[in-house]
C-alpha cells in the first residue's frame, strides 16, 4: 500500500480491485476522486444546462460509477477538450486525472498487480470500493436519516449526488463535507453483507442487522432543486 501516492483507503481499494477483477475501472475511479470534486462546473448563466449535462452521466449504483462513466466517455473521444466544454466538465481536472491514472498504472505494474478490466461487473467495482472505504459506511435509520454505522453520526447525501433521491438502505461515502450540515460526498449503494466479506476484522454481524431491508419512500426530505440552491 505504501507504494501508491494516495491515502491508505484508496490504496486498499486499488489492491482489492485485483481480487474483484476490475483494476482498470478502479484506477479510473481513484484518479477521478483525486482531483477533489473539481470535475463539473455550473456557469451562472447556464445552470440548468450544466445540471442536465451532469445528470446525463448518472449511473445506477452511485457516484463513483458516474465518475467512471465520465472518464470512459472522455477517453472514447480521444480526450477531447471540446467534449469537456460541451458537457460542462473541467478539462484541466480531467487532464490531471489522466496523469494520476497513468502514474498509478505504472506503479501497479511495478508491484506486479495484474491489470484487468470487467466493465460489466458493477458489483465487483462496488465491492472493491467497499474494501477500501468500509469505515465510511452509513445506514438509513427508521427516522429516515442516514447515520454512520460505528458512531451514529447523522449525515446527509449531498444534493449533487446521483443517489440524492434514491435513498438506498446502505451506503459508502468518499468523504464528509460540512456546510450547514454534514454531507456525504461521492456515495455508492452497497449490500450490508459485503462489509462482513471485506472487513470481518472491523464489523460483526450485530453491527449490520437490517430490520426490513426495504427502502424508505423517495419523497422523504426536500427536493433536489431546493437543496441545491441552498448548499
Amino acid at each position: 500500500m505504501a507504494e501508491f501516492p494516495v491515502d491508505p483507503m484508496m490504496s486498499k481499494m486499488i489492491l482489492a480491485s485485483e481480487k474483484y477483477k476490475c483494476t482498470e475501472e478502479i484506477l479510473s475511479i481513484t484518479a477521478m476522486l483525486s482531483v477533489n470534486n473539481a470535475i463539473f462546473y455550473r456557469p451562472k448563466d447556464k445552470i440548468v444546462h450544466a445540471d442536465t449535462a451532469r445528470q446525463n452521466f448518472f449511473t445506477p449504483g452511485g457516484d463513483h460509477l458516474t465518475l467512471l462513466n465520465v472518464y470512459n466517455q472522455w477517453m472514447e473521444t480521444n480526450y477531447s477538450t471540446q467534449w469537456c466544454f460541451e458537457n460542462f466538465i473541467q478539462h484541466r481536472s480531467m487532464k490531471r486525472a489522466r496523469d494520476v491514472r497513468e502514474q498509478l498504472e505504472g506503479l501497479m505494474e511495478r508491484v506486479e498487480c495484474e491489470i484487468v478490466s470487467n466493465p460489466g461487473d458493477n458489483i465487483g467495482i462496488r465491492k472493491a470500493i467497499t474494501a477500501g472505504f468500509f469505515y465510511h459506511t452509513a445506514r438509513l435509520s427508521k427516522s429516515g436519516q442516514y447515520k454512520t454505522v460505528k458512531h451514529q453520526q447523522t449525515v446527509m447525501v449531498h444534493p449533487n449526488s446521483g443517489l440524492f433521491e434514491e435513498r438506498p438502505k446502505w451506503m459508502i461515502y468518499h468523504e464528509l463535507v460540512f456546510t450547514t450540515k454534514e454531507f456525504m460526498r461521492q456515495v455508492i449503494e452497497i449490500e450490508n453483507q459485503w462489509l462482513l466479506e471485506v472487513a470481518p476484522h472491523y464489523y460483526k454481524a450485530k453491527d449490520l442487522e437490517d430490520g426490513s431491508g426495504k427502502k424508505l419512500p423517495k419523497n422523504t426530505g426536500k427536493a433536489r432543486e431546493e437543496m441545491t440552491r441552498k448548499y
